[in-house]
């Protein structure tokens, strides 16, 4: 603030310089308005720039590095009919979006499923035996019977008691109102679940149960893995497996690429604030840094959608009924999206050829031995101490078990051996673990070359930040 002077007087001005002034103000005006006009336009230029590109972000589908970049994922995926650029690229416009939308509609969403059974195996992994794995149960008097029997609606959630928060690893039974309509009650014969039997399950809102980080720690999550791995699908010398058991052992690899990769992007940062966040060095050391372990993550991902694909028909007939015609009509409009996008037919026609399979005398034989490993499998799945986990581990090897009956129920000329037949849960599975494995594909796609230049600059330069090897880290919920 400039300080008042009490002598200053303003000078007196002639005509002349008065007149002479005022043509310069004039001039200087015009100037600043040309100025204004100038600043105006390039800053709206600027603005409209910058909003351009975040509409045209926000509009563009993943837009994966070059596989320049990378060096890795190039060319047709092993034993199957696409390519990775194909994929990425499909995936990133088309499925991906329709998927993440089609599994939060309310058929979709809820999952019914049997979390009290006994470890067949070892017996001390009961349930519960970690504290923030286990649920607080309702009362039996609190639990409505019609959902006790097929066909029937399911309970409001307002009606649900011993709601004591929501841990990480504990699963919220939340429902709303929706209705169950029936579909037939027909069991699977690559699971070990009777699906039929309805008093043992239980309905579970999935999008209140996400996929994640559940701290589930110690030998009996190790444990899990390692008795799929050594004893139900064991990864022969090279040249020593046939197709069939390569075709299985790399399901079985891909999914377990999936679940990790879900656990490191929605990971829990910091237990005393809360925060969750990404964890790139898990993804890094669990996923991206084995190869084929990605490989494996894409032929998971083409086996199942070749799975729906093969099922167009029988899904586009179904009834996807809860009770909420506007919703339903859309549920059905997303699954037509799907199974008939011109997009998804011209990228990949036929993602795998399960024809190449069982031939030979041998083919029966060999087949009913797979089967039965793969029931093994499903029957781990009560072995495992985490519920959330336990939950989100039936429903994906489930969803891989319906892609397995869907493709080897039929010929390789789609002439039924047996007439297919699906119930409700084994369709919700499917399509969520297809959702899944499309997430998975999409993350690997946009942040895994830079995950891996970062990671392995840490790893070569030690004026870096030092990298920490996650081996030590927590083996959680279903974790390499």
């Amino acid at each position: 603030m400039v300080k008042k002077n009490e002598s200053f007087k303003p000078k007196q001005e002639s005509k002349k310089e008065r007149k002479r002034w005022s043509s310069w103000g004039l001039i200087g005006a015009l100037v600043a308005v040309a100025l204004a006009v100038v600043v105006a336009v390039t800053v709206s230029l600027m603005t409209a720039s910058k909003i351009g590109s975040l509409i045209n972000s926000n509009n563009k589908s993943c837009q994966c590095p070059s596989s320049q970049d990378s060096g890795k994922y190039k060319g047709v995926i092993e034993g199957c009919c696409c390519d990775y650029e194909s994929v990425d690229s499909v995936n990133g416009e088309v499925l991906h979006p329709l998927l993440q939308e089609l599994v939060t509609t309310p058929f979709f969403r809820y999952f019914k499923v049997k979390l009290w059974c006994d470890c067949p195996f070892w017996p001390d992994d009961g349930m519960c035996r970690l504290r923030d794995c286990s649920v607080c149960e309702c009362p039996e008097n609190e639990f409505p019977e019609p959902l006790k029997k097929p066909f029937l609606y399911g309970l409001p959630a307002d009606d649900v008691a011993c709601q004591e928060g929501n841990p990480q690893a504990a699963v919220d039974r939340t429902l709303d109102s929706r209705a169950f309509k029936g579909w037939i009650e027909t069991d699977n014969p690559w699971t070990n679940d009777d699906e039929t039997d309805n008093d043992e399950m239980t309905y579970v809102n999935l999008l209140l149960n996400p996929e994640r980080y559940t701290g589930y720690v110690g030998p009996s999550a190790r444990r899990i893995w390692d008795a799929i791995y050594s004893e139900n699908c064991p990864k022969y010398p090279s040249g020593e497996m046939c197709q069939e058991k390569k075709v299985l052992y790399k399901l079985i690899s891909g999914l377990h690429s999936s679940i990790s990769i879900h656990i490191a992007v929605d990971y829990l940062l910091d237990e005393s604030t809360n925060k969750w966040g990404q964890n790139p060095e898990l993804m890094y050391d669990r996923v991206l840094r084995h190869p084929d372990r990605v490989r494996n993550l894409y032929f998971t991902f083409l086996f199942v959608l070749r799975a729906v694909t093969k099922a167009a028909d029988y899904l586009e007939q179904a009834e996807y009924d809860t009770g909420n015609h506007t919703e339903d009509l859309e549920t059905q409009s997303l699954v037509r999206q799907l199974l008939h996008n011109p997009k998804l037919q011209a990228a990949c026609p036929l993602p795998f050829d399960e024809a190449k399979l069982w031939q030979g005398q041998s083919g029966p034989e060999l087949k009913q031995q797979i089967q039965k490993q793969f029931r093994n499998i499903s029957a781990l799945m009560d072995c495992v101490g985490c519920e959330k986990c336990r939950l989100w581990g039936k429903l994906q090897v489930l969803g891989l078990g319906t892609a397995l009956k869907i493709l080897f129920s039929v010929d390789g000329q789609n002439q039924p051996s047996e007439s297919l037949q699906l119930q409700r849960n084994e369709v919700i599975a499917l399509v969520n673990l297809l959702s899944r494995l499309s997430e998975s594909i999409k993350y690997v796609c946009e942040q895994g070359p830079s995950i891996e230049k970062t990671m392995e600059r840490q790893i070569s330069d030690p004026s870096e930040t030092k990298y920490a090897s996650v081996s030590a880290l927590v083996i959680n919920c279903l974790s390499y």
